[in-house]
This record gives structure tokens, sequence and C-alpha cells, in this order.
């Protein structure tokens, strides 16, 4: 299987014919409300710190630069330190300078002139971008649990570079059909079982094993499906052979790596060995547009196809613009996590769900990682290797690090 990854990345913008700078000065003049522009009942007629931008000391009293949330940078104004009440944003804004300070190793924070000490214009820039940033981080992780329909909670962290959210990325729950291919394909029988871990229940239908234990850990071999109760069976939601469907159980953070991969995905509680932890999905395509994208994605050193090729090679899913967390999971050579074929309502073997399970004990904090050549620590047979003429485009070199590294993704 050729599969997707998050070694690169895109800078953030948001596309706006009128700024944002405008539009709050035109609703605070419309007296308007606008929570997505910051503009609230609670600050409309009222002032409250969004961040810190400057500092200065005149006649040995501080003062900082204050930005005012739901104000334009045009109404910023200085402010004496006696007079703010936000030990957080002063304890950032320390923070940011001390980080920029670390980073660049040059001179001193401040310097003395005419008898006042002001920050240098290249530090007080980088404030407010990191400012900037952790707003914009904040809006991000915001939207992505409002859409995300598991009880995992989703995290966004950057404390490596200025990077914000991705452009041109829309997180999806499940596979999103490009036109003109159909994912209706819903199960014609269920099961009627009381017990469904005791008795014969959908996998034995199609011929397999349940794929659980008693303790929701998978315990089939790799390249075996997975076929879970479905829409039809009788049994309810806390069947044992229900654990993909219930979606990703962990708080999982999406953070910028300090390796050169842009950004990765880790756990921020300890995950059990054989246990499921994210589907992956995306856009499904046919495998001739997967062959024409996959060039372009190539030549920019990225890759975000995942082939569908458990029975066929029809149908390719594109997580470029549309996914979930595993869009940003990336490739290691030594990876904890391995991918199993799913069936659940749509029995359609060319088109099976992508799950993501612990092949060990994976502890809080980190990384996940699995292989995009299915080759990982759990190997599978040469036959689910996929050998499509995509193989022979541009090599993208590997950042894994591992010592078992291959050298290239592909």
């Amino acid at each position: 299987m050729a599969a997707v990854g998050a070694e690169a990345r895109g800078a953030w913008c948001v596309p706006c014919l009128v700024s944002l700078d405008t539009l709050q000065e035109l609703c605070r003049k419309e007296k308007l409300t606008c929570k997505s522009i910051g503009i609230t009942k609670r600050n409309l007629n009222n002032y409250e710190v969004e961040y810190l931008c400057d500092y200065k000391v005149v006649k040995d009293m501080e003062y900082y630069l204050v930005k005012w949330k739901g104000w334009p940078d045009s109404t910023n104004t200085w402010e004496p330190l006696q007079n703010l009440k936000c030990p957080l944003l002063l304890q950032q804004f320390s923070n940011d300078k001390h980080n920029y300070l670390s980073q660049v190793k040059k001179g001193k924070a401040i310097t003395p002139k005419n008898n006042n000490k002001t920050l240098k214009p290249a530090i007080a820039e980088y404030i407010v971008k990191k400012a900037k940033q952790r707003i914009a981080l904040q809006r991000w992780q915001d939207e992505l649990n409002r859409r995300k329909n598991h009880k995992g909670m989703i995290f966004v962290e950057n404390t490596v570079d200025l990077e914000g959210p991705p452009s041109d990325f829309y997180y999806i729950n499940e596979y999103k059909p490009a036109p003109g291919i159909s994912l209706v394909n819903e199960a014609t029988f269920g099961c009627s079982c009381t017990d469904c871990f005791f008795q014969k229940c959908c996998p034995a239908e199609a011929g397999v094993l349940l794929a659980y234990n008693k303790n929701q850990q998978i315990k089939i071999p790799p390249g075996t499906p997975i076929y879970e109760c479905n829409s039809r069976c009788q049994c309810g939601p806390d069947c044992p052979n229900r654990i993909v469907q219930k979606g990703t159980q962990y708080s999982l953070c999406i953070f910028r790596t300090s390796n050169g991969r842009g950004w990765g995905v880790k756990t921020l509680v300890k995950i059990k060995r054989m246990s499921f932890v994210m589907e992956y999905v995306g856009e499904v395509i046919t495998s001739e547009e997967a062959e024409r994208r996959g060039q372009f994605y190539d030549n920019k050193g990225i890759t975000y196809l995942f082939d569908l090729d458990y029975e066929s090679d029809e149908f390719t899913v594109d997580a470029a613009r549309y996914g979930n967390v595993s869009h940003f999971v990336n490739h290691s050579c030594d990876p904890n996590l391995q991918v199993f074929n799913v069936f659940i309502d749509n029995l359609d073997t060319r088109l099976p769900r992508i799950a993501l399970f612990s092949t060990r004990t994976i502890n809080a904090g980190e990384e996940l990682t699995f292989d995009y050549q299915m080759k990982g620590s759990a190997d599978i047979s040469s036959d689910s290797i996929d050998h499509s003429p995509a193989k022979k485009r541009v090599r993208t070199v590997c950042k894994c690090g591992a010592v078992t590294c291959r050298g290239y993704l592909n």
C-alpha cells in the first residue's frame, strides 16, 4: 500500500477581501457583534487585553503596548504595568522574548536611549507574530473539536517556529467521495446475537475470525480484514465487535516537530498495545486520478495517497485537502501503528475503511507513526504492498531517523 504524509506543510493564510481591522472598525461603528472576528457584547464598548506587543521603560516606569481584543491595531495603546491585570499574557510576553533571544543568541533585549529603555524592533515583531500564531492555533483547535465526532479531544501545539494552521485543509470524519464515485453500499444483513463475543457473528458470516479480544485489543494478524457489527445488527453500541466505529477514544495533539518533518501527532495519554487509535480518512478518488495527483505531490516532496488495494486497485484515498488527525501522522520505518482494513456497513471490498492500531504500548507524549510502505514491526506479506507505476516516480527522502530507516518514503 502506498500511504500518506505530514512531512511537508504549506504556510497558513486566510483569503479575505476585507482586512480584519477594517471589519472590526465597521462593526464597532455600527454597534454590531461578530464572534468570529472577536467582537462580542462583552467587549463591544469595553476593552480587554488580547496580547502585548511591545515594552519600554520611561522614567523608571514600565509600559506595555496593548492590543485590545476586538479592536484594530490603530487603537493599540501604551499602558503602565500597574494597570494590567493579565498575568498569563505578561508571562507569555516574557517567555516569547526569552525564546527569541535564545534562538538568535545576540545582544541584550533592551538598549538605553535618551534615558529610555525599549525592546529592539526585531524582538517586538517576533513577540507579536507569536501572539497572533497562538490565537490562530487556538481558533483552529476549537474548530477541529467542533468538527470531530469522536470522544478523544484534539489539541494543537507549536513551540518550534512561527507556522500557523495549514492552508487548504478541511477536517472530515469519514470518506468524501470524489464526483462520480458512490460510497452508498449498505449492509444487507446483520447479526441477531445476544453476545457477539461468543456467538456466530458478522466476522463468521464473512469467513474470518472476530478481530478483538475481551480487552478490545486486536488479536488477528496484519493483512486480515476486520468485519464489525453494522447498522442492521441487533446488538447495541456496547457490543465488543464495535471498536473502530466508536472513533478515537484518546486525546491527541497535533504538534510542530523539531526535526524538520512539519506537523506530527502525539498521544497525550498512554495507549495499550494492539488498541485502536484512529481511522485514516480522506477523499476517495480513482487510481487514475491518484496517479496524476501523485506526480504533483512527488514534485512537492509530499505524499498523501493511500491505495485501497485490499482486493483491487480501483480506488485511492487522498488526504491532502480532506482528512482527520491522521493527515498529520508522520512516517517511520520503525512505527508504533499498524494498518488494518475494516468493513462495517459498506461491505464493498474495493472500499475498505482504514484503521490504525498500536503495535506496542505507546506512552503519553510519544509521537504516533506508521510505515507508509507497510513494512514495519508488524510485517505483512509482500502481496499487500503496492507495486504500481507510482513507485517509479520521484523518490521522497525519509526523515524518520529510525535505526532501520530505509532512506525513502516510496
